[in-house]
């Protein structure tokens, strides 16, 4: 067996595995996973691995089979930013239904892996916007994605960094509250997948306690948003969407019960306290 045909196997049973392990059943979603290298996007081997209470841990060597695990890679460790957990953007992926012909908006592509993952499921016919903050991390992505005709990358600050209507907008950081500039931004039927986090929700999932992290998926439904919880998340902090008011207030509504009956995102205050599970400034996540 070749070296090219071995690594085929094993990306086609890392894709099955983590899948299976988040519950999602989706044969577009298995063959991304499969259809990627995840080596094309971390830079030569040997690869830290970040493991819970030791920090990071190097590979034995650069054989990728190494990286076909559920586990975070460092693309950047001395800044601790992460080659993200593949099941759960398996997991969120599957809420964010990409569909064959969309445009897809990746908020903190980083280097460009679960960019290409998205290009592969809107296919030829769709294209992605990859926006990356972090100079070097986008020039990474732009050499690594060049042969993805169907993606652009940009570097600059996704919170104000202009592109067209999307039918997903991905963050992939978690910021304290919606950005107005992305609700506008989606298409009729578009989904925002969106992580919003507590000051201390880049550190810890809070196992055993509170949840400090928690992603919503937005979906407009003409001026009128429809909200809910689809998983907890750690992830690191998003610039320029992170403010004092609105995270004091997620903080509280995390120590609350409610969190999983949110159905409404109103953009405005002016909703009866008993209806909230939060309120924000200018904004509201609601039960109806």
């Amino acid at each position: 067996m070749t070296e090219a045909k071995r690594l085929e196997v094993v990306r086609r049973a890392y894709a099955r595995q983590i899948l299976a392990s988040v519950g999602v059943d989706d044969a577009r979603i298995e063959q991304a996973f499969a259809q990627v290298p995840r080596e094309d996007f971390l830079g030569p081997g040997p690869w830290p691995i970040s493991r819970f209470g030791l920090g990071y841990v190097y590979t034995p060597n650069d054989d990728p089979t190494y990286l076909y695990t559920d586990d975070l890679v460092g693309i950047a460790p001395e800044r601790h930013i992460n080659n993200g957990e593949p099941s759960l953007h398996a997991h969120l992926l599957w809420f964010a239904q990409v569909e064959e012909g969309e445009h897809v908006v990746h908020v903190g592509t980083g280097t460009g892996y679960y960019t290409a993952i998205m290009a592969q499921l809107a296919g030829p016919s769709g294209r992605v916007t990859g926006i990356e903050l972090e100079a070097d991390l986008a020039e990474r992505a732009k050499e690594y994605l060049a042969v993805y005709p169907n993606v652009e990358i940009v570097q600059g600050d996704g919170t104000v960094v202009p592109f067209e209507p999307a039918d997903v907008i991905y963050v992939n950081a978690g910021a304290t509250r919606p950005a107005d500039f992305w609700l506008d931004r989606l298409k009729e039927g578009g989904r925002l997948v969106l992580p919003l986090t507590t000051d201390d929700g880049f550190s810890s999932l809070g196992r055993g306690m509170r949840p400090r992290g928690a992603v919503f998926v937005i979906t407009r439904q003409g001026e009128e948003f429809s909200a809910r919880c689809v998983s907890g998340v750690a992830i690191y902090p998003c610039a320029g969407m992170r403010d004092a008011k609105s995270e004091k207030a997620l903080a509280i509504a995390f120590g609350n019960d409610g969190l999983k009956r949110v159905t409404r995102l109103y953009r405005t205050e002016d909703i009866p306290e008993d209806r909230c599970w939060l309120k924000g400034p200018g904004w509201c996540f609601a039960y109806e």
